[in-house]
């Protein structure tokens, strides 16, 4: 039966801006690996399921799109009757998908009910497209593989001495035999072995002696050479790789043809991705026995997209919590009905909450086969978290990178998503556990009155006690073990700080101290090991003992306001300040010959930080009546007027914002919506304006209404951490230890290790590596 949708749809192939998600479905994680395949519209190239969760013919019925591509992938079954060959230095090569696997595809109408014939003029090119289109996976990992470099002026200047041909075989170091690592000085022709590398490269580092005694810059890497025109450009001045544009002509001089190199090493960043995936963390019991892989339910890994271990540990984390789970493992309710659902993140939290927590993907790769020539042990193959990834990162100056990242941050990051994102009921937001009240107490030292404090945190930030040991033959840098106790001990210390007195003037000081008003239901704790050597931060494993028993915190809650104690009087609210603007961005704009009253309101519009968002601002309002108007800022009872406008809320409420941030956003415009919208985006980070709730609530509502609890006894255990080895928070590799209950009624402790899910070893040692830990309340 011939298909009438064929010719009434317009069809085109996908352009490179396009994101076609062809590996995985939007909403699950059934993949082309399915027995049933994945299908792909052919034209939004959205990618849906065909099995029980049906969500391809889901996507059919709500976008009233009728065709698509059915692609299903199988390995290939690849025999082999001899032992692989033995690995020599040859160009390095990659296995192709086509290599590995069989495609097979069919073009389909949904409402037709009837396969196409995928040769139709019509449906050749965007099937062709959509199989040879980047995926958005695929995307992902070219930028793991990529670093933001620059040129420099050593390289914009290289002044090149006289010419002449290299020997044919480029030989090996002008100081020593080594023929590997090998750094051509692009100035004069010296070849010199680099550093010692990650992995067992061998260097002696004559390149850097050679730039060090000559004041020659620039080097190239002469195994890292690709026809293409890559290859690792070092400026030893800069201390920093760098990319030169001239590469060609530069080889050229001393009579290498850069087509007909050929890349025969790892390049600098191959290698620096490499050792930040092998960090070790032992896989391995004493007995040297592989540890055991785990799987089922609640025990499934996650796939490293490069640099994504502090995003994988964290969301382990994450979803172990009751909260977490309750709020995004929800099979029975349907997901969000919208347009493109790799874009929003509730439904790829619900995404990750069921691919997590069922246990469907929980399950050994049966690509995997061990044997005695081949000990690879199947661990899981692991879900790749790319839209979840992409959307938590998107609009962040870090997290939309592929470089690594703070794990802590992320979490504070992650949080805030969260937090702003609606929970509808029955539905709650499942941050609200980590919240709890810290309060400081202020005692002027003169006239002993006091003030205090109570701050909303959702985590505790402390820091470790460092006392480093005499050295061991034998052994690295060892610190001396310390005790949460100890540092929550410090934390909470009391201390004295240089203020005056607004009660009786006096300059003696005060004393503070910081305990808890409220405890959380789940208490974050961020450990932070620092030290500074030669002027550059760098982070040491210091032993903090936490033990698996439950522990009391009761000593650390505050006994608030006494009787006893005269409370210190307000201080007056100095007026708000007039608005300042940013004097180089000003400059600038003025310079491109805008009015100054165009330009102050241009800046106090988008945050006043950012130039060319101040001028994209100008050129969309530079109609409005009032553009040359001075800049009139609302006064602080205009604004909240403003604030508490229920409709204007209600407006902002329907364009995605939460109720905190539109209020915030209001008044601090004034009452202008567009202005709101546009302060909005300009500070994502901004949670927004809670007070005016508060305020309409009585004031033993308030206290109802605080975060945490401050009921007695507040007992604590340890359930999960992230631990991280290496000597910088942004690069290394992260891990999570979660306690779970496996087939026993006590907990074991599991590790997660990227795709890697096993019964943990040695759980002692890994505390050392602790980085964030978090603490559930018990009864």
């Amino acid at each position: 039966m011939a298909c009438v949708h064929l010719d009434s749809i317009s069809l085109s192939p996908p352009t490179p801006a396009q994101s076609v998600y062809r590996e995985d479905c939007t909403q699950c994680f059934d993949s082309i690996d399915e027995p049933e395949g994945l299908d792909v519209c052919l034209q939004c190239f959205n990618g849906g399921c065909v099995g029980l969760r049906a969500h391809s013919p889901l996507h059919h019925v709500t976008r009233s799109h009728p065709l698509a591509l059915n692609i299903r992938r199988t390995r290939k079954q690849v025999v082999k009757d001899e032992p692989p060959a033995k690995m020599t230095k040859l160009a390095i090569t990659a296995e192709t998908e086509a290599d590995r696997y069989d495609i097979t595809t069919v073009v389909k109408c949904y409402d037709c009910a009837t396969e196409l014939d995928k040769t139709n003029p019509k449906l050749a090119p965007v099937v062709d497209g959509i199989l040879k289109a980047n995926t958005f996976s695929r995307q992902e990992e070219v930028k793991a593989w990529e670093q933001e470099l620059t040129s420099c002026e050593h390289i914009l200047l290289l002044q090149q001495q006289e010419s002449r041909k290299l020997q044919s075989d480029l030989g090996h170091c002008s100081k020593c035999d080594l023929r590997e690592n090998l750094w051509l000085c692009l100035e004069c022709g010296n070849l010199g072995c680099g550093r010692a590398q990650f992995g067992g490269v061998g260097g002696n580092s004559h390149g850097l002696a050679h730039a060090t005694e000559t004041k020659h810059a620039v080097a190239v890497k002469l195994g890292s050479i690709s026809p293409e025109g890559t290859a690792d450009v070092y400026c030893y001045q800069c201390d920093e790789e760098r990319v030169d544009s001239d590469l060609a002509p530069h080889l050229a001089h001393w009579g290498i043809i850069l087509s007909d190199q050929v890349k025969t090493e790892k390049s600098l960043t191959e290698m620096q991705i490499e050792q930040n995936l092998r960090w070790e963390f032992s896989m391995t019991t004493e007995d040297g026995k592989e540890l055991k892989p785990l799987f089922g339910p609640s025990l499934t890994g996650l796939k490293n997209l490069g640099n994504s271990c502090y995003l994988a540990s964290i969301l382990q984390c994450l979803f172990d919590l009751p909260a977490f789970q309750a709020r995004y493992n929800i099979p029975e309710v349907d997901l969000p009905m919208v347009p493109d659902p790799a874009q929003d993140l509730e439904t790829q939290l619900r995404k990750l909450g069921d691919g997590l927590l069922s246990g469907r993907y929980s399950k050994p790769d049966s690509h995997i086969v061990a044997s005695e020539d081949s000990p690879e042990i199947p661990y899981q193959k692991g879900l790749a978290p790319s839209m979840l990834k992409h959307l938590i990162g998107r609009g962040h100056a870090e997290f939309s990178t592929m470089r690594q990242q703070d794990a802590f941050e992320l979490l504070q990051h992650l949080v805030k998503l969260i937090t702003r994102s609606t929970h509808p009921a029955p539905l709650a937001d499942p941050t609200q556990p980590f919240r709890f009240v810290l309060e400081q107490r202020l005692q002027c030292l003169g006239c002993k009155k006091v003030r205090y404090t109570g701050t909303e945190q959702d985590s505790l930030f402390i820091d470790v006690p460092i006392e480093k040991l005499p050295a061991a033959e034998g052994e690295g840098e060892r610190y001396k073990p310390v005790t949460l106790k100890q540092c929550l001990d410090n934390f909470t210390a009391q201390e004295v700080v240089e203020l005056t007195c607004s009660s009786c003037g006096s300059k003696v000081g005060f004393s503070k101290r910081s305990l808890f008003k409220t405890f959380p239901t789940t208490l974050v704790v961020n450990a932070r090991k620092m030290t500074v050597e030669n002027w550059v931060p760098r982070k040491v494993d210091v032993p903090v003992i936490v033990g698996d028993e439950p522990f009391l915190l009761d000593e650390y809650l505050s006994s608030g306001l006494q009787s006893s104690e005269e409370v210190l009087p307000e201080e007056e609210t100095a007026a708000a300040p007039a608005f300042v603007p940013n004097e180089g961005a000003l400059d600038g704009l003025m310079a491109m010959g805008f009015p100054r009253n165009r330009c102050e309101k241009a800046l106090h519009a988008t945050g006043n930080s950012d130039a060319n968002a101040a001028m994209e601002w100008l050129f969309g309002h530079m109609e409005d009546p009032d553009i040359d108007e001075p800049l009139v800022i609302a006064s602080a009872a205009t604004g909240d007027n403003a604030a508490a406008d229920p409709e204007k809320i209600e407006m902002l409420g329907a364009m995605g914002f939460g109720a905190p941030q539109a209020r915030k956003a209001l008044k601090e415009t004034g009452g202008d919506v567009e202005r709101a919208v546009e302060w909005l985006f300009s500070h994502p980070d901004d949670q927004g304006d809670f007070g005016d709730e508060a305020a309409s609530s009585a004031e033993g509502k308030k206290e109802a209404a605080l975060a945490g609890s401050g009921e007695l006894p507040a007992q604590f255990q340890l359930q999960s951490i992230v631990c991280h080895k290496g000597t910088s928070i942004h690069t290394g590799h992260y891990v999570a230890f979660i306690r779970k209950l496996l087939d026993t009624t006590v907990p074991k402790w599991v590790l997660f290790n990227d795709e890697k899910v096993v019964e943990a070893g040695d759980v002692e040692e890994m505390k050392k590596t602790a980085y964030v830990y978090f603490f559930n309340r018990v009864a």
